[in-house]
């Protein structure tokens, strides 16, 4: 499954995926991974969940980006929950070229039981047809 918190800069959606990380943390059996593109939250998110910084990770592309979230797949089965802050920045893409991306997750997604949480910098009304299904 797919959910996506989308709005403009400085709206909240890094509080909001913030708060639905810890809440899943504390009930979950699985799991918690958050991404994020630097260490600004590291200590925001609950200490159960694995809090990763992916630029640490050389990530330059879109294919690198599914790569390395199948790595963090194949490396741990126990995955229930992934948070991916700025979306668009750690998947190198522009927002009308994700659709490939949100595919590969939809199968990640089904075909390891791992649920995908994003935020999304774009404003909801401008958010393509492919993603709007996602938006929670």
């Amino acid at each position: 499954m797919i959910q996506v918190i989308a709005g403009k800069k400085g709206s909240g959606k890094t509080k909001r995926l913030i708060d639905l990380t810890n809440t899943t943390a504390r009930d979950a059996v699985h799991d918690v991974i958050f991404l994020d593109d630097d260490n600004r939250y590291m200590f925001d998110v609950d200490h159960k969940v694995r809090f990763i910084n992916a630029e640490d990770y050389h990530i330059h592309s879109a294919d690198m980006f599914i790569g390395f979230l199948c790595g963090i797949l194949s490396s741990n089965f126990d995955v229930g929950t992934i948070f991916i802050d700025a979306f668009l920045k750690l998947s190198h893409t522009e927002l009308a070229e994700t659709e490939p991306i949100v595919k590969v997750l939809v199968e990640l997604g089904a075909k390891h039981d791992v649920d995908f949480v994003l935020s999304l910098s774009a404003d909801p009304e401008e958010i393509p047809v492919f993603f709007r299904q996602y938006l929670i």
